[in-house]
């Protein structure tokens, strides 16, 4: 046996011995271990089993994958949050790099939208979305869960009641009052519509625990526990910016044009008033206030 190949024997007795197992047995397991392949690894045949379509239109298969992929690009984003997140003692370089990571994700997805935006025939889309009411995008639970992890719970309230709320309100009574129930509610009785009913049937009770994790593990609470020095960190303070501005305005109006592009006056199919609820000079959500100029701040997506 040469010098490194007992290296190797002798670190995998280590991990083992580690958690009090016989290194033999699993030594031994790899004799039988079958030789690994992309297909068995990455499981394309699974993944590609999940595309299914509602109508005949051959655009819907559009819709479908490119939301999918946008499910997998949340997924990546929050592997990455949850990395700081789960994370006692935070540095700058660390910090800066995890959300260099999250914005080039976001990135991908605002510039994406021209897969959708100019891929599909409006009239197929028009004829399929129909069968997709009362879905909507607004579902997507993953979404939430970036929104909650990213910022202080405070920064997702309405702006009408934000007064109201403070960090003794339970989380239940916040949850009432974030941004985005308004999208589902009737203004005049406050009723929800089906699509808000449903989502929270499904979603509700994740939702509160994942509220109450990230009530003090957020990214914002993250950074304002850093030291002074750390935080006036200018790669790491253009890095939350960056990430602030693309969430909220770049990708939230990429979306925007291309919700516009094929509905022109009508409503979502969620049956939401999506202009309203999706543009950021109506939404206001930033995650990261304090980092904008009070100019940045007033002017939040006007000029896109």
């Amino acid at each position: 046996m040469t010098e490194n190949q007992q290296s190797i024997v002798n670190r995998i007795e280590e991990k083992y011995k580690a958690i009090d197992q016989n290194p033999n047995v699993h030594l031994e397991g790899l004799v039988y271990a079958k030789t690994m392949n992309y297909w068995d690894y990455i499981m394309p045949d699974a993944l590609l089993a999940l595309q299914i379509q509602r109508t005949t239109e051959p655009d819907e298969m559009v819709f479908v994958m490119y939301h999918q992929i946008n499910e997998l690009l949340f997924k990546m984003i929050l592997w990455e949050i949850n990395q700081v997140s789960n994370c006692e003692v935070v540095n700058a370089p660390f910090f800066t790099e995890k959300l260099r990571r999250i914005s080039r994700y976001f990135d991908m997805l605002a510039s994406s939208f021209d897969i959708m935006g100019d891929g599909m025939e409006k009239d197929q889309y028009m004829n399929f979305r129909n069968t997709l009411t009362p879905a909507s995008g607004f579902q997507s639970a993953q979404y939430r869960f970036i929104e909650f992890s990213s910022t202080e719970l405070i920064n997702l309230i309405d702006y009408r009641f934000r007064a109201t709320i403070d960090r003794n309100t339970p989380f239940e009574n916040a949850f009432e009052h974030l941004y985005w129930q308004a999208a589902g509610k009737d203004h005049t009785t406050g009723k929800k519509n089906t699509m808000l009913v449903l989502f929270e049937e499904r979603y509700k009770t994740e939702f509160l625990l994942k509220m109450e994790k990230y009530n003090t593990t957020n990214m914002w609470t993250k950074f304002k526990q850093l030291p002074e020095d750390v935080k006036n960190d200018a790669e790491l303070i253009n890095a939350m910016r960056h990430y602030d501005y693309t969430v909220n305005v770049k990708w939230v109006m990429a979306h925007y044009h291309a919700a516009g592009k094929y509905l022109g006056e009508a409503d979502a199919t969620g049956g939401s008033d999506w202009r309203k609820y999706m543009h950021p000079k109506y939404q206001r959500r930033i995650f990261f206030s304090e980092l904008w100029s009070k100019d940045e701040l007033e002017n939040w997506g006007t000029n896109v």
